[in-house]
């Protein structure tokens, strides 16, 4: 499954690159955008969690057509 995920504000490369290696992003204005293959569930809330312990609030998430 892939998904998009959309959290409030900039996020830096430097962070996108440590916390989020699986996921490709690009910005938009004061959201940065996450997306790509999340594997299962496991792996959904590992992300979820990554984001909580970043500070980051998740403004949107669905899963984008195959």
């Amino acid at each position: 499954m892939r998904y998009e995920i959309r959290v409030a504000g900039i996020m830096s490369e430097t962070t996108l690159n440590e916390a989020f290696p699986e996921l490709d992003s690009f910005f938009a204005p004061h959201q940065t955008i996450l997306y790509g293959p999340i594997t299962d569930e496991a792996h959904l809330y590992g992300l979820l969690n990554r984001f909580q312990s970043l500070g980051l609030r998740v403004v949107e998430m669905r899963q984008l057509p195959e």
